[in-house]
């Protein structure tokens, strides 16, 4: 067995059973740790299929940034872990249900899969001599498939705007300040003078 046969079964079988412990470990901490695991098995991965780019932007935002805040929301909110079990158990039929039948899906689509002629071709990256993956990479998105990157992300603008007026409630409760009245308010009428004659009260 070669040095790459060896990695390449080491980190698949650790990603795997990583991702196996994600599901089952019964505390979230563990679940965020195995996660952990999870993404640097996966960065591993695309460090063997010369993907280094890929791979560093995984240990970059989801280790560093993203399971790193899952761990600190599960660490400092305070979970009620027994009744999350409780509806654990409640609604378990229906999510074997739902796995079951995406399991079924997935074989079907596996099942019916054929690669047409010249499809490999036609998704290997142009590569120059001496060219960095990087570069390689950006060459692609920036120039090759540049409008198609665009119409991304105007998707992805719009599903933020459509997130944020979804989400936004405006309370009447609530007094908010109205700086443009401040601004135009007319100092006769916001300020009044009152002569206290002494030994009087207001």
């Amino acid at each position: 067995m070669t040095v790459f046969a060896f990695a390449f079964y080491l980190f698949a079988i650790t990603a795997v059973v990583a991702g196996f412990m994600v599901v089952v470990s019964k505390n979230p901490v563990h679940s965020v740790l195995w996660l952990i695991l999870t993404f640097l098995s996966a960065a591993g991965l695309f460090v063997l299929m010369g993907a280094e780019f890929v791979a560093m932007l995984l240990i970059i935002v989801y280790v560093g940034a993203v399971a790193v805040l899952f761990l600190f929301v599960v660490m400092m909110l305070d979970v009620d872990f027994a009744e999350l079990k409780g509806e654990l158990a409640r609604t378990m039929p229906l999510g074997l249900l739902i796995g079951v039948v995406m399991l079924v899906q997935i074989g079907a689509g596996f099942m019916a899969w054929h690669s047409a002629e010249g499809a490999e071709g036609l998704r290997a990256v142009p590569l120059v001599e001496g060219q960095q993956n990087a570069v390689a990479l950006g060459m692609v998105m920036y120039d090759k498939y540049l409008y198609l990157f665009q119409a991304a992300g105007l998707v992805l603008l719009v599903a933020m705007i459509g997130a944020i007026l979804l989400t936004l409630r405006h309370r009447k409760d609530v007094k908010r300040q109205n700086v443009i009245a401040q601004m135009h308010r007319d100092p006769a009428k916001a300020l009044e003078l009152v002569d206290v004659k002494p030994g009087q009260g207001l």
